[in-house]
Formats: structure tokens, sequence, C-alpha cells
């Protein structure tokens, strides 16, 4: 039997089980009032998207073939992205036939970034099903799941110094990079005039960045009054863990406070959207969840490449394993949501900019670092919340500058330019900072014999 005619404008369908599912006009408003969960991290990387031509497909008589081809089409060419999934087996072909690990490594970075934007379309898509708090609960797990998998992967190896470096400069990125690209952007394109956007939503997210910065200090100071011996290292060690159990409570009330009794200061703006053709899922329930398992099981075998080869990429690039973890790794990994905040910025949108990048900052702060110091606790490895002077210290000034940047509401390029400046400037500091391994394995030795 031949398939149904597709009509959009008039009868929004998805395709499951390799049927047309229609929608009533009642169910496409009960999926529509409550914006499906769309966070500003998904307005952000929906920016990205492009409107698959589903013409060919519909013609296919086969309808479990029909369902595998729209799938394909909407998940792998659905983005603007898909021109770099080749890499995906290009990485893996060059790790099984030993190419250079530099290769190896440049290879994993580049297929990450379609993969990433690809988990936020698909929580999106999951989110239409499961109604909009359970979405937002979905991308409050799966927001930053490529930091959080990559950081499981470099403890596993017992590379702690990778996880930290990695996670401060997804902050720093977001906090500096994203956001002073985003308001300079936005300021050019609105010259001679202030945009202005709501700052109850960015007060929210910088006293939480305040909370980390306060856990992630105090094992700093401990260690700096106490002196670097033993006693010092294991009380730093304690109250880091009992500080990320803080920080876990207190973003799981930042979840309720955002879902549950404040969600009018989160949610997105529908009228920000590309169009009524985002407003209708394009896969089914269990064809997102399949997809969505199949590519946090790519991006696991990507991260493990990555941690894998990084050493082999600073020695062979004659850059610092710090200039790699804290700089490229958030710029590349975190691609397509950084474009798509500075496209919002553009159009005057900054409501959604600031909210992926304030949001993705919290979530990496109050989230990711704080389940990564307890699985290494449950693993049996030491990793506490000191995160070295300079480390610290360039995230100090980070969040408050981007606090004092915020408070009036307003914006415009001046701002957005200090802080991309600062950024640059933090760049410049881990660029010329090198550790020979000679060094790190001094220090190592040092350690184990307690000598400070």
């Amino acid at each position: 039997m031949a398939a149904p005619p597709i009509q959009q404008e008039t009868a929004p369908w998805l395709l499951e089980n390799g049927s047309y599912k229609v929608l009533t006009k009642e169910a496409r408003q009960g999926h529509g009032h409550s914006h499906h969960g769309r966070t500003a991290h998904n307005m952000s990387s929906s920016s990205l998207r492009k409107k698959s031509d589903l013409t060919l497909v519909s013609k296919v008589q086969c309808g479990l073939l029909r369902s595998f081809l729209t799938n394909l089409q909407e998940v792998i060419l659905g983005t603007k992205l898909s021109i770099l999934f080749p890499a995906i087996p290009l990485a893996i072909v060059a790790n099984y036939c030993n190419f250079g690990r530099p290769w190896i490594f440049a290879l994993s970075l580049l297929a990450l970034m379609p993969l990433a934007e690809r988990v936020s379309f698909l929580t999106e898509q999951i989110a239409y099903f499961t109604g909009p708090t359970v979405g937002g609960l979905l991308n409050a797990t799966c927001g930053n799941a490529t930091e959080l998998i990559i950081a499981i992967f470099a403890l596993c190896q017992n590379k702690i110094d990778v996880v930290k470096y990695s996670l401060l400069g997804s902050i720093l990125s977001n906090l500096l990079l994203v956001l002073g690209t985003s308001l300079f952007c936005g300021g050019l394109g609105t010259l001679g005039k202030q945009q202005k956007y709501d700052r109850r939503q960015a007060d929210v997210n910088m006293l939480l960045l305040f909370l980390g910065l306060l856990c992630q200090l105090l094992p700093l100071l401990f260690r700096v009054a106490g002196g670097y011996t033993t006693v010092t290292t294991v009380a730093a060690l304690q109250l880091s863990r009992a500080s990320s159990i803080v920080m876990l409570v207190a973003y799981v009330v930042y979840i309720v406070f955002q879902l549950w009794t404040h969600r009018q200061l989160f949610e997105a703006d529908e009228e920000a959207g590309e169009g009524q053709e985002e407003e209708t899922p394009v896969i089914g329930f269990w064809s997102g969840f399949v997809w969505l398992v199949g590519m946090t099981i790519v991006i696991a075998l990507l991260s493990e490449y990555v941690v894998a080869t990084i050493e082999d990429a600073s020695n062979s690039w004659g850059l610092s394993v710090s200039f790699i973890s804290i700089i490229l790794l958030p710029i590349v990994g975190n691609a397509a949501e950084h474009a798509g905040a500075i496209i919002f910025a553009f159009k005057d949108k900054l409501d959604i900019s600031l909210g992926v990048a304030l949001g993705s900052s919290c979530q990496i702060s109050m989230f990711v670092i704080p389940v990564c110091v307890i699985v290494a606790w449950i693993a049996g490895i030491d990793m506490d919340l000191n995160f070295n002077t300079v480390e610290t210290g360039c995230l100090a000034v980070a969040i408050i500058t981007t606090a004092f940047t915020l408070q009036d509401g307003t914006s415009n390029y001046l701002k957005g330019l200090i802080l991309l400046l600062c950024y640059v400037v933090i760049g410049a500091c881990f660029f010329v900072t090198t550790t020979p391994q000679s060094k790190i394995i001094l220090y190592c030795h040092l350690g184990i014999l307690g000598i400070p």
C-alpha cells in the first residue's frame, strides 16, 4: 500500500514502527503548551539544524525500511554539522590501524562536535513524549554528557589533572568565550541601542557558581595554610568529598527550582524558535531512545581515544596538556551549542544565549565536578576540589567579572569584548605554561613520600 502524502502544515506526523502517526489538534496543543521541556540549551542547538526533505523517503513501500531511512535522514543528515560524521569511522580506523596518535586525537575531537549537538536534539525529541518535566531532567543530565564521559574515562586512567583541567575549561569557555562572543556579536548586531535581558535567571546561576567557587577555594586554602603535608592532604580530600555532597544537594534544589517552583524564569521564548516546523516531533520515542543510547556509546568510545592520546598530541604539537584540556577540548566539544548561542544573540534573543552559557556552567560546576569526586571516591581514587592556585584564580576572576557584567540587565558590545579579552589572557597564561614530564614524575614521588 502506498504511503500517505505528507502534509506537515495540516497534519503533523511522526514515524514509529514504520507507520504514520497523526497527532490530533488536542495532542498537538498538549505537547506544544509546555514547550516540550525546551530549555535555552535545546533552543541554541536547534539553530544548527536543517529541514529534511522526506519526499523521496515517503515513496518507500516497506514500512520498516521507510521508518529506518526517515530516522537516518533526520538524525544523521538533520544537522549542518553532518559533514563531520565521517570523522567517527576515520577515528576508529586510525586507532585500529595504529596511525599517529595525534591524528587519532584530532579526529576524535572533530567527531565529538556533531555528536554533542545530536544528543541535544534527541533529548528534545524524547521530551515531546515524556513531557516537559522529564524532558528537563533528561536535559539536566545529558546536557553536558560529553564532558562527563571524558571526565569518567580520564578518572579510570587515573588522569586526575585532565579531569580537572577539562571541567575547569568548560566553565571558563562558557562564562568568557561563549557569553563574551554572544554579547559582543549581539551588540554589533544592534548598534545604537542596548540589548536587554531578564537578569533573574542570571542571578540564580551566578549564586550557584559562587557556591561552587567557595567549595573549590576552601581545599586550596586548606593546603596553602597548612602546608603540603600528608595531614592537610587527607583533610582537604575529606573536605572536598563533603563539599561535593553539598554541591549535589544544591543542584537538586536548583533542578526543583528550575522545573517546578520557578519554571517561568527558565523557559525559552517560543517565539525565538526557527518556526512552527520545530514544534512537532520528527522521530518516535523508542527511535529517539535507541539513537540516544547508541550515540552515547560512540561518545564514550571517542572520549576514550581522546583521553588516551592527549599526552601524545601535547608532545607532538608542542602544547601543554593544560592548554589542550582547558582551551581546546571545551571549544571543540561544545562548538555546536556555542554557535547556537551566538546566532540567537545576533537575533536579539539574549535570554537564550545567557541560558546556554550560565546554565551549562552551573551544570558543570554543581553537577559534573562533584559527581566526578564521588565516583573517584567510590573507585578508591583520591580526587579533591583543589584545582591549584592559578586555575582557581582564573575561575574566580571569570565568575566575578561575569557577575559584574550581568548586574544591570543590559548589554553592549564593549561588555562582550572585555569578557573575550579576559579569555584571551587566560588562554595565553596556559599556552605559556609547560609542565615537563620529568617534573610531573618528581612531584608524584615527592607526594608519595609526603615531602611538601
